[in-house]
């Protein structure tokens, strides 16, 4: 079986580099022949493989494979909605509890949002959670308690305003869900940043997650349409956010559960 690995033409370091290798040494033990493609790579190529293991948020490229006929995992579709925090917000609303949420209305210049941020911040009080919509490891969330607050930290680009849910703070749960069962958990605390991503010097302990948290995951995952993701779970069972491409490396190095073999071999029974 032949497959491709999709990751970021632009995007390089040593963090990366040693999960798309192991991603890679999975694939081979499981006799997959998989190669590394870029984005860019992928654009101009006529090859079509068995299948495209699609570890980046390059929507449109997912999408240009997919007209090619060829199975991409994840979809171009679940990869777009878990991009865009106000995207996974919407289509998570009213199936899955999530912190209260206000998305900014779509400006597209850069314009004053004072009278947005007065009438939002009306509705779920302070200290409040600036997010914008796109971005990964935590980069470009931040805790506000005040509107000056908010307001120096939009910048022209798409955000939302979530309520802080202070029982979690430096706090949560990554549930990695393959083919809609949860292969493994781990507990991210953060004792100096309300952010518990490892990346921001979180800490991470294996963790055995209720029956009601592995429900929630199961959902977000299936409602977004994921052959595999991360869901973060905040205290009181809050979904916070979910990953199309989770860094499974963590889990790996945390609980000695290698998510990989496991989302491979996943795709494999799902093509055979």
């Amino acid at each position: 079986m032949k497959a491709f690995l999709a990751i970021n033409h632009f995007l390089k370091s040593e963090k990366f580099d040693e999960l798309h290798s192991h991603i890679i040494k999975s694939a081979k033990k499981l006799g997959v022949d998989m190669e590394i493609k870029t984005n860019q790579e992928l654009i101009f190529s006529d090859e079509k493989p068995d299948f495209v293991l699609f570890w980046d948020k390059d929507v449109n490229t997912a999408r240009l494979l997919e007209k090619r006929d060829i199975q991409v995992f994840n979809s171009a579709s679940s990869i777009a909605l878990c991009d865009d925090k106000a995207k996974t917000y919407l289509a998570l609303k009213d199936f899955v509890p999530q912190p209260e949420t206000i998305i900014a209305p779509l400006a597209f210049t850069e314009v004053d949002y004072t009278e947005f941020v007065h009438l939002a911040t009306q509705e779920l009080g302070f200290p409040l959670v600036y997010k914008e919509c796109f971005g990964s490891f935590g980069e470009q969330v931040f805790l506000c308690r005040n509107e000056s607050e908010i307001l120096s930290h939009i910048n022209g680009k798409p955000f939302l305003l979530q309520e802080f849910i202070a029982d979690s703070e430096g706090e949560d749960i990554r549930i990695e869900v393959v083919g809609g069962k949860c292969v493994g958990a781990m507990k991210r605390t953060n004792k100096n940043d309300f952010r518990s991503n490892i990346t921001n010097g979180g800490t991470a302990v294996p963790y055995e997650p209720t029956q009601s948290e592995i429900y929630l995951a199961q959902n977000a995952c299936k409602r977004l349409g994921l052959t595999f993701g991360g869901v973060d779970i905040l205290k009181g069972g809050y979904v916070c956010e979910v990953n199309s491409n989770a860094h499974i490396i963590n889990l790996l190095n945390t609980t000695g559960i290698d998510a990989s073999p496991m989302i491979i071999g996943h795709i494999i029974d799902e093509l055979l």
